[in-house]
């Protein structure tokens, strides 16, 4: 897949989520197979204020690229330049975002809200690729709500203004993450515009990768919240694109490292509090399905420091040994 310049290894790639993809889980997803991984949301007006929360975001790492840094605002020269400055801190891509459902960015004019003001997103865009080095793309959703649905006509413009990909997520911002994605819209957007076109929505195996090139004929898939707890879900996608074929699911060990690692990425990029916090939530998805996985989560949410919640992985660890073994163990002995 080719987003001008950019030659990318696949036709997978990870979406933009807020509070999950930060360095460590797209390191993880990027050695597991994406063609391309994407940072959280990044505030134009937060970047360009120097706030250092906002600054976080821009943490990259050569083994990470090619990587897109995604903004959101309103204004058309401050996203310009806040397109500049994330260029400056290693971006391969620049990605404005005008799909976010959240009230908070809404509210402010910012993400999805940009769907009713298609004339302000074109001369966003417009003025982003006047200033970018580095190829921009659009991230935008079916349309507001059902009946306000112009994905087509927002592509048109954003094709027009210069960009160089688009990615469609085929929900409206009314239906925020539920019903069903309607990849009829993102196939029609496919027949509108000649730049390459991402599909988003709906794609948590190798079949809906599969599924959606075929019956829309985009030019790749991205996956979000499919890939939370399961970062290897790329290589089992594409082994499916490739081999028609599911790999399997990695055994426990592989998952342990996974965690493990992804602890050490978080605690070196936040230090070792806001790393313990955020693995919480990291660690329900990864143990999903896991017999006993309620009293592992409740231990994980009380333990005070890293070599706690090591100790908890190093014993479930443990248990699965014995389980290979057939020997009687419960999932984790309560604490």
């Amino acid at each position: 897949m080719k987003i001008k310049e950019l030659i990318l290894d696949g036709r997978v790639i990870l979406a933009p989520m807020a509070g999950i993809g930060n360095l460590p889980f797209r390191l993880l997803c990027r050695r597991f197979g994406a063609a391309l991984v994407y940072s959280e949301m990044i505030s134009c007006h937060g970047l360009m204020r120097n706030q250092p929360n906002t600054l976080q975001l821009l943490a990259t790492h050569p083994d990470e690229h090619p990587v897109a840094f995604q903004l959101f605002g309103a204004d058309p020269e401050v996203m310009a330049e806040a397109g500049l400055k994330i260029v400056e801190a290693g971006a391969d891509l620049v990605d404005l975002n005008f799909g976010c459902p959240v009230p908070k960015v809404v509210r402010h004019g910012g993400g999805a809200a940009m769907l009713k003001d298609p004339v302000r997103l074109q001369a966003i865009v417009a003025a982003c690729v006047r200033k970018s080095p580095r190829p921009v793309t659009v991230k935008i959703r079916a349309g507001w709500e059902q009946d306000r649905v112009n994905a087509v006509e927002i592509a048109q413009r954003v094709e027009d203004a210069g960009a160089a990909a688009i990615t469609v997520h085929a929900r409206t911002r009314s239906q925020k993450f539920e019903g069903r994605a309607d990849w009829s819209i993102i196939a029609e957007v496919v027949r509108r515009v000649t730049i390459p076109v991402i599909g988003n929505g709906d794609v948590r195996t190798g079949e809906d990768a599969a599924q959606m090139l075929e019956e829309t004929g985009c030019a790749g898939v991205m996956v979000g919240r499919g890939a939370m707890g399961r970062p290897w879900i790329f290589r089992e996608i594409n082994e499916f694109l490739k081999l028609g074929r599911n790999s399997p699911e990695p055994e426990w060990e592989e998952k342990i490292r996974i965690m493990r690692e992804h602890y050490d990425g978080l605690q070196a990029l936040k230090g070792e509090k806001r790393a313990r916090l955020e693995m919480r939530k990291h660690t329900a998805w990864y143990l999903h399905g896991l017999p006993g996985a309620a009293e592992i989560r409740r231990q994980v949410n009380i333990c005070e420091d890293r070599s706690s919640f090591l100790a908890i992985l190093a014993q479930l660890e443990s248990c699965n040994l014995k389980s290979k073994l057939n020997l009687k163990s419960s999932p984790l002995e309560k604490g």
